[in-house]
């Protein structure tokens, strides 16, 4: 059978902020933003290649009103604590701008099969007087030396809103154990197309060293990828130790037709090698309002790793 994909093209339509989870039985979990932004979806399948045309399940639909009646975003499915959990954002039909993390928890050992129910919202530590007051998104989790964290972006600052990312320990799948820490704010001009942004982390760990990607600017054609380095032996909560790259990782291509690459997930292909996951637009006019266009589609490239071990995201990979 070919397992093979076709890299730096769609791959599936008009799914933004692509997240894959590749599970320890060997399902391809995919979920991802949809245009109405009014559902949680998920589909499977035992390759990458098949996840493209693998029928889609609703999981999930918003509230008519209240939170999580507006704007779901960027779900992402994990496996900790001992139990499957869907992290997303969602606003308020009465304030749609009103953006805060939810939780939503699988009441079985199957994804695909059991019920899921809410959790509400991520709860924060007890002496954390500031996580999710704001607009509040894009969460993501990860895992280090037996220990899981969470990282998201908030809006801060009176005036100019600034999107940054922060970073937390994880009590359980639905709250935080220590207080918020500033990972990274939009610090250079790359960052700062149209708005002040960081948002959208992920995470992919090799050779001692964890990497954080995280996309910055506008939605439009200036969308790109940043990335922070840690070392894993390092004190995740201490911003020191995380090196900030000066310029993108990954950025719009003319030559190849890619339009702002952005909000990523990392997973591996059925060989073992390491894939970036992200969604990008082939268009350079965009109609309408690009938040509300649906043409940003997922996309799968190959990631080498040079001589410093540090990933290579290359359009030709």
């Amino acid at each position: 059978m070919d397992t093979s994909v076709k890299y730096n093209e769609p791959w599936i339509m008009q799914r933004a902020d692509p997240y894959v989870y590749l599970s320890e039985d060997g399902w391809y979990y995919f979920t991802a933003s949809i245009p109405a932004y009014d559902a949680i979806v998920l589909r499977r399948a035992r390759t990458l290649k098949e996840l493209a045309t693998a029928p889609e399940k609703t999981l999930w639909q918003k509230h008519e009103s209240g939170p999580m009646s507006k704007h779901i975003w960027a779900p992402e499915i994990h496996y900790l604590f001992g139990r499957w959990y869907i992290y997303y954002a969602g606003g308020e039909m009465e304030d749609i701008w009103k953006i805060r993390p939810y939780v939503l928890e699988c009441t079985g050992d199957d994804p695909w099969e059991d019920e899921w129910i809410e959790k509400g919202k991520m709860k924060r530590a007890l002496d954390d007087e500031f996580s999710f007051e704001a607009f509040s998104l894009d969460a993501h989790v990860f895992e280090n030396k037996g220990e899981w964290y969470y990282v998201w972006a908030e809006k801060v600052g009176v005036g100019k809103q600034i999107s940054n990312l922060y970073i937390a320990k994880m009590e359980n799948g639905y709250t935080l154990k220590t207080v918020q820490v500033l990972l990274t704010t939009p610090d250079y001009d790359w960052e700062r197309h149209g708005f002040w942004v960081n948002e959208g982390p992920g995470t992919i760990k090799k050779d001692g060293k964890i990497f954080l990607t995280y996309s910055a600017s506008d939605t439009g054609i200036n969308y790109c990828v940043g990335m922070l380095v840690a070392d894993e032996d390092s004190d995740l909560l201490d911003p020191k130790s995380w090196d900030k790259s000066r310029m993108p990782v990954l950025t719009t291509s003319y030559e190849h037709g890619i339009y702002g690459p952005g909000h990523n997930s990392f997973t591996k292909d059925e060989e073992g090698n390491d894939i970036i996951v992200y969604h990008a637009r082939t268009e350079t006019e965009i109609v309408g309002d690009p938040l509300y266009n649906p043409n940003r589609h997922a996309m799968l490239m190959k990631i080498e790793w040079d001589e410093k071990g540090y990933p290579v995201f290359s359009y030709d990979n």
